[in-house]
Protein backbone atom coordinates (compact mmCIF):
# COMPACT_ATOMS: atom_id res chain seq x y z
CA UNK A 1 0.00 0.00 0.00
CA UNK A 2 1.54 3.37 -1.21
CA UNK A 3 1.27 5.14 1.60
CA UNK A 4 1.36 8.94 -0.46
CA UNK A 5 -2.41 7.85 -1.91
CA UNK A 6 -3.65 7.56 2.04
CA UNK A 7 -1.82 10.61 2.94
CA UNK A 8 -3.58 12.08 -0.22
CA UNK A 9 -7.26 10.95 1.03
CA UNK A 10 -6.78 12.22 4.91
CA UNK A 11 -5.80 15.43 3.49
CA UNK A 12 -8.81 15.79 1.37
CA UNK A 13 -11.13 14.49 4.39
CA UNK A 14 -9.65 15.53 7.39
CA UNK A 15 -11.65 14.79 10.65
CA UNK A 16 -14.25 17.75 11.46
CA UNK A 17 -13.00 19.89 8.55
CA UNK A 18 -15.24 18.01 6.08
CA UNK A 19 -15.72 21.04 3.17
CA UNK A 20 -12.20 22.85 3.99
CA UNK A 21 -10.87 23.99 0.43
CA UNK A 22 -7.58 23.28 1.71
CA UNK A 23 -5.25 21.51 4.40
CA UNK A 24 -3.69 24.15 6.07
CA UNK A 25 0.35 22.75 7.28
CA UNK A 26 0.05 22.05 10.97
CA UNK A 27 2.87 22.79 12.98
CA UNK A 28 2.29 20.96 16.28
CA UNK A 29 1.88 18.06 14.24
CA UNK A 30 4.98 18.42 12.25
CA UNK A 31 7.15 18.82 15.77
CA UNK A 32 4.91 15.84 17.01
CA UNK A 33 6.32 13.71 13.70
CA UNK A 34 10.01 15.43 14.42
CA UNK A 35 10.41 14.32 17.89
CA UNK A 36 8.93 11.05 17.28
CA UNK A 37 10.95 10.08 14.09
CA UNK A 38 13.92 11.22 16.40
CA UNK A 39 13.27 8.87 19.09
CA UNK A 40 12.72 5.99 16.62
CA UNK A 41 15.91 6.83 15.29
CA UNK A 42 17.87 6.24 18.61
CA UNK A 43 16.08 3.07 19.49
CA UNK A 44 16.77 1.51 16.16
CA UNK A 45 20.26 2.87 16.15
CA UNK A 46 20.54 0.67 19.61
CA UNK A 47 18.95 -1.97 18.77
CA UNK A 48 20.23 -5.37 17.55
CA UNK A 49 19.75 -4.33 13.72
CA UNK A 50 22.72 -2.57 14.36
CA UNK A 51 25.01 -4.91 16.23
CA UNK A 52 27.56 -7.21 14.24
CA UNK A 53 25.71 -9.98 13.12
CA UNK A 54 26.23 -13.28 12.80
CA UNK A 55 27.39 -15.04 10.07
CA UNK A 56 26.86 -19.46 9.15
CA UNK A 57 30.28 -20.18 9.02
CA UNK A 58 30.87 -18.23 12.31
CA UNK A 59 28.18 -20.27 13.82
CA UNK A 60 29.48 -23.18 12.65
CA UNK A 61 32.70 -22.24 14.60
CA UNK A 62 30.88 -21.33 17.66
CA UNK A 63 29.14 -25.47 17.69
CA UNK A 64 31.89 -26.64 17.11
CA UNK A 65 34.16 -25.63 20.03
CA UNK A 66 31.50 -24.71 22.68
CA UNK A 67 28.67 -27.42 22.28
CA UNK A 68 28.92 -29.57 25.57
CA UNK A 69 28.02 -32.40 23.68
CA UNK A 70 30.58 -32.49 21.74
CA UNK A 71 33.23 -32.06 24.19
CA UNK A 72 31.97 -35.15 25.94
CA UNK A 73 32.17 -37.31 22.43
CA UNK A 74 36.15 -35.65 22.32
CA UNK A 75 36.72 -37.03 25.67
CA UNK A 76 35.40 -40.31 24.59
CA UNK A 77 38.40 -40.31 22.01
CA UNK A 78 40.97 -39.21 24.35
CA UNK A 79 39.26 -42.42 26.78
CA UNK A 80 39.63 -45.13 24.14
CA UNK A 81 43.50 -43.40 22.94
CA UNK A 82 44.18 -44.11 26.47
CA UNK A 83 43.04 -47.62 26.62
CA UNK A 84 44.87 -48.35 24.39
CA UNK A 85 48.37 -47.79 26.22
CA UNK A 86 47.20 -49.52 29.01
CA UNK A 87 46.18 -52.68 26.94
CA UNK A 88 49.66 -52.83 25.53
CA UNK A 89 51.09 -52.57 28.96
CA UNK A 90 49.75 -56.46 28.98
CA UNK A 91 52.94 -56.93 27.04
CA UNK A 92 55.49 -55.70 29.50
CA UNK A 93 56.29 -58.56 32.56
CA UNK A 94 54.85 -57.69 35.45
CA UNK A 95 57.34 -56.78 38.15
CA UNK A 96 56.08 -57.39 41.56
CA UNK A 97 58.34 -56.22 44.74
CA UNK A 98 57.37 -56.69 48.30
CA UNK A 99 58.76 -56.29 51.73
CA UNK A 100 57.21 -57.00 55.19
CA UNK A 101 57.88 -57.21 58.79
CA UNK A 102 55.77 -59.28 61.05
CA UNK A 103 55.54 -60.32 64.77
CA UNK A 104 53.88 -63.68 65.44
CA UNK A 105 54.24 -67.01 67.16
CA UNK A 106 56.03 -69.61 65.06
CA UNK A 107 54.15 -73.04 65.99
CA UNK A 108 53.67 -75.36 62.91
CA UNK A 109 52.93 -79.51 62.26
CA UNK A 110 53.14 -80.98 58.61
CA UNK A 111 51.12 -80.97 56.48
CA UNK A 112 48.96 -79.48 53.32
CA UNK A 113 47.11 -75.95 53.99
CA UNK A 114 44.64 -74.20 51.60
CA UNK A 115 45.01 -69.85 51.50
CA UNK A 116 42.32 -68.16 52.91
CA UNK A 117 40.96 -66.24 49.68
CA UNK A 118 44.40 -65.57 48.68
CA UNK A 119 46.21 -64.68 51.80
CA UNK A 120 48.68 -67.65 52.30
CA UNK A 121 49.52 -67.72 56.12
CA UNK A 122 53.28 -68.95 56.19
CA UNK A 123 53.01 -72.59 57.90
CA UNK A 124 56.90 -72.56 58.53
CA UNK A 125 58.18 -73.51 61.85
CA UNK A 126 59.08 -75.42 65.05
CA UNK A 127 57.38 -78.51 65.09
CA UNK A 128 57.24 -79.26 68.95
CA UNK A 129 54.94 -80.97 71.21
CA UNK A 130 53.48 -78.26 72.61
CA UNK A 131 52.64 -74.67 71.62
CA UNK A 132 54.54 -71.85 72.05
CA UNK A 133 53.34 -68.30 72.37
CA UNK A 134 56.54 -66.65 72.74
CA UNK A 135 56.28 -64.10 69.31
CA UNK A 136 59.14 -62.88 67.73
CA UNK A 137 60.26 -60.30 64.89
CA UNK A 138 60.28 -61.33 61.03
CA UNK A 139 61.17 -60.29 57.96
CA UNK A 140 60.41 -61.20 54.44
CA UNK A 141 61.39 -58.90 51.18
CA UNK A 142 60.72 -60.63 47.52
CA UNK A 143 61.07 -59.41 43.57
CA UNK A 144 58.98 -61.64 41.06
CA UNK A 145 58.81 -61.12 37.80
CA UNK A 146 56.09 -62.74 35.64
CA UNK A 147 56.40 -62.06 31.68
CA UNK A 148 53.73 -63.79 29.49
CA UNK A 149 56.15 -64.64 26.69
CA UNK A 150 53.45 -66.61 24.69
CA UNK A 151 49.92 -66.00 25.03
CA UNK A 152 48.92 -67.39 21.71
CA UNK A 153 47.59 -63.50 20.09
CA UNK A 154 45.20 -62.40 23.37
CA UNK A 155 46.85 -59.94 24.05
CA UNK A 156 46.91 -58.72 20.03
CA UNK A 157 43.36 -59.36 20.05
CA UNK A 158 42.61 -57.03 23.43
CA UNK A 159 44.52 -54.43 21.35
CA UNK A 160 43.06 -54.92 17.89
CA UNK A 161 39.45 -54.17 19.97
CA UNK A 162 40.95 -51.28 22.21
CA UNK A 163 42.04 -49.83 17.96
CA UNK A 164 38.75 -50.63 17.25
CA UNK A 165 36.86 -48.81 19.90
CA UNK A 166 39.14 -45.79 19.44
CA UNK A 167 37.54 -45.92 15.64
CA UNK A 168 34.43 -45.93 16.43
CA UNK A 169 34.54 -43.20 18.99
CA UNK A 170 35.96 -41.31 16.23
CA UNK A 171 33.53 -41.95 13.88
CA UNK A 172 31.06 -41.13 16.18
CA UNK A 173 32.08 -37.62 16.98
CA UNK A 174 32.44 -37.23 13.50
CA UNK A 175 28.87 -38.31 12.81
CA UNK A 176 27.92 -35.79 15.94
CA UNK A 177 29.62 -33.21 14.78
CA UNK A 178 28.19 -34.03 11.26
CA UNK A 179 25.32 -33.75 12.82
CA UNK A 180 25.51 -30.89 14.86
CA UNK A 181 26.15 -28.41 11.98
CA UNK A 182 23.70 -29.49 10.00
CA UNK A 183 21.02 -28.65 12.49
CA UNK A 184 22.90 -25.31 13.37
CA UNK A 185 22.39 -24.52 9.51
CA UNK A 186 19.35 -25.51 9.16
CA UNK A 187 19.03 -23.19 12.85
CA UNK A 188 20.00 -20.46 10.91
CA UNK A 189 17.85 -20.47 7.92
CA UNK A 190 14.94 -20.83 10.17
CA UNK A 191 15.88 -18.16 12.36
CA UNK A 192 16.17 -16.00 9.14
CA UNK A 193 13.35 -17.00 7.51
CA UNK A 194 11.56 -16.14 10.51
CA UNK A 195 13.35 -12.81 10.48
CA UNK A 196 12.09 -11.82 7.06
CA UNK A 197 8.98 -12.84 8.13
CA UNK A 198 9.04 -9.96 10.99
CA UNK A 199 9.63 -7.69 8.35
CA UNK A 200 6.98 -8.40 6.26
CA UNK A 201 4.96 -8.49 8.73
CA UNK A 202 5.72 -5.18 10.24
CA UNK A 203 5.54 -3.86 6.78
CA UNK A 204 1.73 -5.46 6.71
CA UNK A 205 1.13 -3.81 9.81
CA UNK A 206 2.47 -0.22 8.79
CA UNK A 207 0.34 -0.63 5.38
CA UNK A 208 -3.03 -1.57 8.06
CA UNK A 209 -2.18 1.44 10.67
CA UNK A 210 -2.21 3.89 7.51
CA UNK A 211 -5.37 1.72 6.07
CA UNK A 212 -6.96 2.21 9.33
CA UNK A 213 -6.27 6.13 9.71
CA UNK A 214 -7.55 7.02 6.04
CA UNK A 215 -10.54 4.68 6.85
CA UNK A 216 -11.46 6.54 9.83
CA UNK A 217 -11.17 9.90 8.18
CA UNK A 218 -13.40 9.13 5.25
CA UNK A 219 -15.42 7.52 8.06
CA UNK A 220 -15.75 10.74 9.91
CA UNK A 221 -15.90 13.07 7.22
CA UNK A 222 -19.32 10.94 6.05
CA UNK A 223 -17.98 9.62 2.97
CA UNK A 224 -17.58 5.86 4.13
CA UNK A 225 -19.78 4.51 6.38
CA UNK A 226 -19.20 3.13 9.93
CA UNK A 227 -18.66 -0.37 8.90
CA UNK A 228 -15.68 0.14 7.20
CA UNK A 229 -14.44 1.61 10.40
CA UNK A 230 -14.69 -1.34 12.54
CA UNK A 231 -13.67 -3.56 9.15
CA UNK A 232 -10.29 -1.37 9.27
CA UNK A 233 -9.59 -2.03 13.26
CA UNK A 234 -10.26 -5.79 12.64
CA UNK A 235 -7.54 -5.75 9.98
CA UNK A 236 -5.29 -3.54 12.01
CA UNK A 237 -5.76 -6.08 15.08
CA UNK A 238 -5.48 -9.13 12.76
CA UNK A 239 -1.99 -7.33 11.43
CA UNK A 240 -0.78 -6.98 14.84
CA UNK A 241 -1.57 -10.31 16.25
CA UNK A 242 0.74 -11.69 12.63
CA UNK A 243 3.25 -9.69 13.91
CA UNK A 244 3.71 -10.92 17.35
CA UNK A 245 3.14 -14.43 16.04
CA UNK A 246 6.37 -14.53 13.92
CA UNK A 247 8.15 -12.37 17.01
CA UNK A 248 7.23 -15.40 19.03
CA UNK A 249 8.37 -17.65 16.24
CA UNK A 250 11.68 -15.31 15.66
CA UNK A 251 12.37 -15.19 19.41
CA UNK A 252 12.06 -19.28 19.94
CA UNK A 253 14.57 -19.92 17.28
CA UNK A 254 17.02 -17.03 18.17
CA UNK A 255 17.09 -19.31 21.73
CA UNK A 256 17.10 -22.36 19.59
CA UNK A 257 20.28 -21.33 17.47
CA UNK A 258 21.95 -19.77 20.58
CA UNK A 259 21.43 -23.29 22.17
CA UNK A 260 23.43 -25.12 19.17
CA UNK A 261 26.11 -22.44 19.45
CA UNK A 262 26.84 -23.20 22.91
CA UNK A 263 26.15 -19.59 24.39
CA UNK A 264 22.26 -19.36 25.06
CA UNK A 265 21.41 -15.89 24.47
CA UNK A 266 18.42 -13.94 24.64
CA UNK A 267 18.63 -12.24 21.22
CA UNK A 268 20.90 -13.08 18.41
CA UNK A 269 20.87 -11.41 14.94
CA UNK A 270 21.67 -13.58 11.67
CA UNK A 271 23.57 -12.04 8.60
CA UNK A 272 21.26 -13.13 5.63
CA UNK A 273 24.30 -13.21 3.23
CA UNK A 274 23.26 -15.05 -0.01
CA UNK A 275 20.26 -16.95 0.85
CA UNK A 276 17.96 -14.15 -0.45
CA UNK A 277 20.19 -12.42 -3.18
CA UNK A 278 19.83 -15.76 -5.46
CA UNK A 279 18.02 -19.13 -5.13
CA UNK A 280 20.64 -22.60 -4.73
CA UNK A 281 21.84 -24.39 -7.97
CA UNK A 282 21.48 -27.84 -8.75
CA UNK A 283 24.11 -29.46 -6.99
CA UNK A 284 26.63 -31.68 -9.71
CA UNK A 285 27.24 -35.14 -9.18
CA UNK A 286 27.47 -35.39 -5.42
CA UNK A 287 29.09 -38.29 -2.88
CA UNK A 288 27.32 -41.75 -2.48
CA UNK A 289 25.24 -41.81 0.99
CA UNK A 290 27.62 -44.65 1.30
CA UNK A 291 30.30 -42.57 2.39
CA UNK A 292 27.29 -40.39 5.25
CA UNK A 293 29.31 -39.80 8.98
CA UNK A 294 26.18 -41.53 10.42
CA UNK A 295 26.56 -45.09 7.92
CA UNK A 296 30.66 -44.99 8.59
CA UNK A 297 29.29 -44.80 12.14
CA UNK A 298 27.52 -48.38 12.31
CA UNK A 299 30.03 -49.41 10.25
CA UNK A 300 32.31 -48.61 13.02
CA UNK A 301 30.12 -50.37 15.50
CA UNK A 302 29.97 -53.27 13.48
CA UNK A 303 33.92 -53.51 13.23
CA UNK A 304 34.48 -53.04 17.29
CA UNK A 305 31.51 -55.88 18.17
CA UNK A 306 33.84 -58.32 15.90
CA UNK A 307 37.09 -57.28 17.27
CA UNK A 308 35.59 -57.41 21.07
CA UNK A 309 34.14 -61.33 19.71
CA UNK A 310 37.95 -62.28 18.81
CA UNK A 311 39.50 -61.09 21.94
CA UNK A 312 36.32 -63.15 24.29
CA UNK A 313 37.39 -65.86 21.80
CA UNK A 314 41.17 -66.21 22.72
CA UNK A 315 40.59 -65.74 26.16
CA UNK A 316 40.04 -68.99 26.81
CA UNK A 317 43.54 -69.64 25.87
CA UNK A 318 46.64 -70.96 27.68
CA UNK A 319 49.50 -68.77 28.33
CA UNK A 320 53.21 -69.28 29.21
CA UNK A 321 55.17 -67.48 31.18
CA UNK A 322 59.09 -66.70 31.67
CA UNK A 323 59.10 -66.51 36.00
CA UNK A 324 62.09 -65.25 38.22
CA UNK A 325 61.89 -64.52 41.54
CA UNK A 326 64.20 -63.43 44.65
CA UNK A 327 63.84 -63.41 48.44
CA UNK A 328 65.48 -62.66 51.83
CA UNK A 329 64.11 -64.16 55.23
CA UNK A 330 64.34 -63.14 58.60
CA UNK A 331 63.11 -64.22 61.79
CA UNK A 332 63.99 -63.95 65.59
CA UNK A 333 63.80 -68.01 65.46
CA UNK A 334 67.82 -69.04 64.96
CA UNK A 335 67.76 -71.38 61.68
CA UNK A 336 70.86 -72.91 63.88
CA UNK A 337 69.47 -74.48 67.02
CA UNK A 338 65.75 -73.16 66.91
CA UNK A 339 66.67 -70.59 69.65
CA UNK A 340 64.14 -67.14 70.25
CA UNK A 341 65.62 -63.97 70.13
CA UNK A 342 62.55 -61.28 70.37
CA UNK A 343 63.95 -58.31 69.74
CA UNK A 344 63.47 -56.45 66.63
CA UNK A 345 67.02 -56.56 65.16
CA UNK A 346 67.34 -60.35 65.36
CA UNK A 347 64.11 -60.52 63.46
CA UNK A 348 64.57 -57.80 60.46
CA UNK A 349 67.89 -59.36 60.01
CA UNK A 350 67.66 -61.72 56.75
CA UNK A 351 69.05 -65.60 57.80
CA UNK A 352 68.40 -67.04 54.19
CA UNK A 353 68.17 -65.97 50.60
CA UNK A 354 66.99 -67.71 47.42
CA UNK A 355 66.38 -67.14 43.56
CA UNK A 356 64.24 -69.23 41.12
CA UNK A 357 64.07 -69.16 37.41
CA UNK A 358 61.28 -71.17 35.45
CA UNK A 359 58.65 -71.17 32.56
CA UNK A 360 55.21 -71.57 33.77
CA UNK A 361 52.42 -72.49 31.50
CA UNK A 362 48.68 -71.32 33.27
CA UNK A 363 45.49 -73.06 31.67
CA UNK A 364 41.92 -72.68 33.31
CA UNK A 365 40.59 -75.60 31.01
CA UNK A 366 36.88 -74.92 33.13
CA UNK A 367 37.01 -71.07 31.86
CA UNK A 368 35.83 -72.70 28.52
CA UNK A 369 31.89 -72.34 29.47
CA UNK A 370 32.14 -68.40 30.29
CA UNK A 371 34.20 -67.67 27.09
CA UNK A 372 32.01 -70.03 24.71
CA UNK A 373 28.78 -67.79 26.32
CA UNK A 374 30.38 -64.68 26.31
CA UNK A 375 31.06 -65.39 22.69
CA UNK A 376 27.81 -65.84 21.89
CA UNK A 377 26.81 -62.69 23.47
CA UNK A 378 29.37 -60.93 21.30
CA UNK A 379 28.21 -62.61 18.09
CA UNK A 380 24.63 -61.46 18.96
CA UNK A 381 25.80 -58.30 19.40
CA UNK A 382 27.11 -58.38 16.03
CA UNK A 383 24.90 -59.43 14.39
CA UNK A 384 22.61 -56.04 16.16
CA UNK A 385 24.96 -53.94 14.75
CA UNK A 386 24.89 -55.50 11.49
CA UNK A 387 20.86 -54.93 11.27
CA UNK A 388 21.34 -51.36 12.66
CA UNK A 389 23.81 -50.28 9.76
CA UNK A 390 20.86 -52.36 7.11
CA UNK A 391 18.00 -50.04 8.55
CA UNK A 392 20.98 -47.07 8.57
CA UNK A 393 21.75 -47.66 4.97
CA UNK A 394 17.94 -47.89 4.07
CA UNK A 395 17.29 -44.81 5.85
CA UNK A 396 19.89 -42.61 3.60
CA UNK A 397 18.87 -44.08 0.55
CA UNK A 398 15.15 -42.61 1.17
CA UNK A 399 16.29 -39.59 2.46
CA UNK A 400 18.51 -39.15 -1.01
CA UNK A 401 15.95 -40.09 -3.20
CA UNK A 402 13.48 -37.61 -1.03
CA UNK A 403 15.85 -35.13 -0.84
CA UNK A 404 15.97 -34.61 -4.35
CA UNK A 405 12.62 -34.59 -5.16
CA UNK A 406 12.28 -31.89 -2.05
CA UNK A 407 14.89 -29.77 -4.23
CA UNK A 408 13.44 -29.86 -7.24
CA UNK A 409 9.88 -28.87 -5.97
CA UNK A 410 11.26 -26.30 -3.91
CA UNK A 411 12.84 -24.81 -6.46
CA UNK A 412 9.74 -24.58 -8.80
CA UNK A 413 8.34 -23.02 -5.89
CA UNK A 414 10.58 -20.35 -5.44
CA UNK A 415 10.60 -19.65 -8.95
CA UNK A 416 6.60 -18.98 -9.22
CA UNK A 417 6.45 -16.79 -6.09
CA UNK A 418 7.80 -14.01 -7.48
CA UNK A 419 4.84 -14.23 -9.92
CA UNK A 420 2.40 -14.38 -7.33
CA UNK A 421 4.08 -11.43 -5.40
CA UNK A 422 4.05 -9.00 -8.52
CA UNK A 423 0.25 -9.77 -9.49
CA UNK A 424 -0.71 -9.58 -5.65
CA UNK A 425 1.08 -6.26 -5.77
CA UNK A 426 -1.15 -5.59 -8.99
CA UNK A 427 -3.95 -6.30 -8.18
CA UNK A 428 -3.80 -4.48 -4.68
CA UNK A 429 -2.95 -1.38 -6.26
CA UNK A 430 -5.83 -1.62 -8.35
CA UNK A 431 -7.80 -2.32 -5.70
CA UNK A 432 -6.29 0.77 -4.07
CA UNK A 433 -7.09 2.57 -6.64
CA UNK A 434 -10.80 1.44 -7.25
CA UNK A 435 -11.53 1.80 -2.96
CA UNK A 436 -10.16 5.69 -3.67
CA UNK A 437 -12.37 6.59 -6.48
CA UNK A 438 -15.41 4.62 -4.53
CA UNK A 439 -15.72 1.76 -7.16
CA UNK A 440 -15.08 -1.31 -4.92
CA UNK A 441 -16.04 -1.62 -0.90
CA UNK A 442 -13.35 -2.01 1.82
CA UNK A 443 -13.85 -5.83 2.38
CA UNK A 444 -12.46 -5.81 -1.48
CA UNK A 445 -9.54 -3.95 -0.70
CA UNK A 446 -8.97 -6.36 2.41
CA UNK A 447 -9.21 -8.76 0.57
CA UNK A 448 -6.02 -8.02 -1.58
CA UNK A 449 -4.33 -6.89 1.74
CA UNK A 450 -4.30 -10.21 2.85
CA UNK A 451 -3.46 -11.78 -0.86
CA UNK A 452 -0.20 -9.22 -0.62
CA UNK A 453 0.89 -10.09 2.79
CA UNK A 454 0.76 -13.80 1.65
CA UNK A 455 2.63 -13.67 -1.44
CA UNK A 456 5.43 -11.54 0.36
CA UNK A 457 5.30 -14.52 3.31
CA UNK A 458 5.48 -17.53 0.86
CA UNK A 459 8.14 -15.84 -1.34
CA UNK A 460 10.36 -15.36 2.15
CA UNK A 461 9.22 -18.88 3.26
CA UNK A 462 10.18 -20.75 -0.24
CA UNK A 463 13.46 -18.51 -0.70
CA UNK A 464 14.30 -20.16 2.94
CA UNK A 465 13.08 -23.62 1.93
CA UNK A 466 15.18 -24.11 -1.38
CA UNK A 467 18.28 -23.71 0.91
CA UNK A 468 16.50 -25.99 3.57
CA UNK A 469 16.24 -28.52 0.34
CA UNK A 470 19.98 -28.23 -0.60
CA UNK A 471 21.09 -28.79 3.08
CA UNK A 472 18.90 -32.14 2.96
CA UNK A 473 20.66 -33.10 0.00
CA UNK A 474 24.14 -32.33 1.37
CA UNK A 475 23.02 -34.36 4.75
CA UNK A 476 21.65 -37.13 2.79
CA UNK A 477 25.05 -37.02 1.09
CA UNK A 478 26.94 -36.72 3.90
CA UNK A 479 28.85 -33.64 2.47
CA UNK A 480 28.08 -29.89 3.71
CA UNK A 481 30.65 -28.67 1.13
CA UNK A 482 27.31 -29.39 -1.37
CA UNK A 483 25.95 -26.16 0.59
CA UNK A 484 28.56 -24.09 1.81
CA UNK A 485 30.06 -24.20 -1.46
CA UNK A 486 27.36 -21.81 -3.09
CA UNK A 487 27.33 -19.20 -0.27
CA UNK A 488 31.00 -18.19 0.38
CA UNK A 489 32.01 -16.54 3.52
Amino acid sequence: MKHSRYHSISCKFPPGKAHSPDCPFNWAAAVKRTIYATVVLFAVAGSPLFAQKLKLHEALELGKGNFPFLKAKQAEIHSAESRIKSVKNDYLPAFIVQDQYTYGTSNSVAGAFLPNEGSALSPSGGIRPENYYTATFGSFTTALIDWKVFNFGKVKANVNAAHAELTKSQANYENELFQHQVRIIDSYLVLLINQKLVAAQRQNLERALVFKKVTDAAVSSGMRPGVDSSLAAAEYAKARLLLLESQRSEKAQQLRLSELTGELKDSIEVDSMAFYSQLPAAPGETNSFLQNPALRFSQAQVDASLARSLAVKRSFLPSVSLVGAGWGRGSGVSNKDDSFRTDFSSGVKYQVYNYLFGVSTRWNLTNIFKSRNDYKSEQFQVERFKSLYQTQKLQLDRQTRESEMQFQLSLAQARLTPIQLAAAQRAFNQAEARYQSGLTDLFTLAQSVNALNRAEVDKTVTNGNAWRSLLQKAAAAGDLSIFLGQIGN
